[in-house]
């Protein structure tokens, strides 16, 4: 490192320590920005990597139920709230999202949490690892779940934050962002892969061992289809009675998967999971074969919490888990100007940690244990008739795999102008495709059968009590 980026470093850290950052969460900081100028950029190319072509499934771990149900006294449902939604306009918890009958993600989370905590007869309790940006409106969304009172450890932890990076300086943005009117611009979560120090630093680990907890459940709040279910207790037993530290659920990959984050073989055998962003532009064609990578990240994850303290005790902030060099504007909500200006978020992985728990493993499992939103097209799956709401909060699919769906960009990408166009959402009960291109809107009564194309241009088309595709 030169004199110029040990003196940048010295600054990141200490804008970090005014901030109020622990030194764990500095010194994994520090080693993230040591890798950046070295110039390392987190890739893994195709060549250093081995498909994975089997997992275990988990209906063949079934005969683990029964020490699963055991360990259900001693887990603890972890979801990761730190989410904006601003790839779709957001600027506050995408899980404050209303998705299903007027609920929003965090309420039908609850709902489940509740159900199970009366089904299965144990405390289960629920914990947030939000961002600085999304906790306050978090907290006060399940505080209208009265069912949910009486868990003798927080509802919430917050996962730490870091400095962007200028990506031309490999400075700090803080003057940047001051001038934007917004200071909180200069700063970013590190991805979740801050999980494991988080829960360290944040004093919740401590406490959750300290009144009995040894395993986390741990997923995406945005995934309604992650619950402990009979095969999730599955999961739980087998990985009590093999010892496993770290079970990653994956699924078989679709082309509306192409660009998640897949499993693989290292050069020594182990397991590793490869993003996007760490992919080679040569090598995405390999990456987006379905048929070679064949498994795909759920980022549902179950943790030996023993493990993790024995982790953290053992490397400190210096984790290593794979850096990924993620560019982004300043401000992702300006169009032009000095919020564009390029900056380097520097984030790591949850998953990724399947390469460094040792007897970590990943199992398969059913497409219904993962229905996240990650855009329009997948909230317009949602909020359809394709998927049925229990009382219990549980989502049921009509079929194991979703419709694809494909709106345009130019008009559903955002949420307001999502709203705007979809005044009820199309019945997808017997929809396989969906393609919407031009300004187009949705009223009651607009039924999709098969593969069907909507494309106009013009003013907007008013679509109403009509069936589109087979009659």
């Amino acid at each position: 490192m030169g004199v110029h980026e040990t003196g940048m470093a010295s600054e990141l850290e200490r804008l970090m320590r005014e901030d109020g950052q622990p030194e764990l969460a500095i010194e994994a900081f520090a080693a993230a920005y040591g890798a950046l100028v070295a110039g390392g950029t987190g890739l893994l190319p195709e060549a250093e990597i081995t498909p994975v072509a089997a997992l275990p499934e988990v209906e063949a771990l079934h005969g683990h139920l029964e020490r699963g149900e055991r360990e259900l006294g001693r887990l603890v449902v972890v979801k990761l709230n730190g989410g904006l939604g601003t790839s779709m306009g957001m600027e506050r918890a995408k899980s404050l999202l209303m998705v299903k009958d007027g609920r929003t993600f965090l309420d039908l989370i609850a709902e489940q949490v509740v159900h199970l905590r009366k089904t299965l007869g144990v405390g289960l309790p629920l914990v947030l690892m939000d961002s600085f940006r999304t906790q306050a409106d978090s907290l006060a969304r399940l505080a209208l779940h009265p069912g949910l009172a009486g868990q003798h450890v927080p509802f919430s932890f917050l996962q730490h934050r870091v400095p962007k990076v200028a990506a031309q300086s490999l400075g700090p943005v803080a003057q940047q962002a001051g001038e934007l009117g917004d200071t909180d611009l200069a700063w970013c979560p590190p991805g979740h892969g801050d999980i494991y120090l988080a829960l360290q630093t944040s004093g919740l680990l401590e406490a959750l061992r300290g009144a009995g907890y040894r395993w986390a459940f741990v997923s995406n709040s945005d995934n309604l289809g992650a619950v402990p279910d009979k095969d999730a207790q599955a999961i739980l037993g087998w990985m009590a009675a093999g010892g496993h530290p770290f079970v990653m659920e994956c699924t078989r990959r679709t082309a509306a998967d192409r660009k998640g984050g897949h499993l693989a073989a290292s050069p020594t055998g182990g397991l590793l999971l490869r993003e996007v962003a760490q992919c080679p532009s040569e090598d995405l064609d390999a990456f987006q074969d379905i048929e070679r990578h064949r498994y795909f990240n759920t980022n549902n994850l179950w943790v030996d919490l023993d493990a993790v303290a024995a982790l953290v005790q053992a490397r400190g902030g210096a984790l290593g888990l794979p850096v990924i060099r993620n560019k982004k504007p300043l401000d992702p909500a300006a169009s032009s100007g000095l919020g564009q200006t390029p900056v380097y978020q520097l984030e790591t992985a949850m998953g990724a940690a399947i390469s460094i728990f040792e007897g970590a493993a990943a199992v398969s499992v059913p497409r219904r244990r993962f229905a996240p939103v990650k855009t329009t097209n997948d909230l317009l799956v949602l909020r359809s008739d394709f998927y049925a709401r229990g009382d219990d909060g549980l989502l049921t699919a009509r079929r194991p795999e979703p419709p694809l769906v494909d709106l345009d960009p130019a008009h559903f990408k955002l949420i307001d102008d999502f709203e705007a166009r979809v005044n009820a959402a199309p019945s997808l009960a017997e929809a396989t495709h969906l393609v919407v291109r031009g300004d187009v809107r949705f009223g009651a009564g607009v039924v999709v059968r098969g593969q069907v194309e909507v494309r106009h241009a013009g003013p907007p088309l008013e679509l109403a009590d009509t069936t589109l595709g087979p009659a």
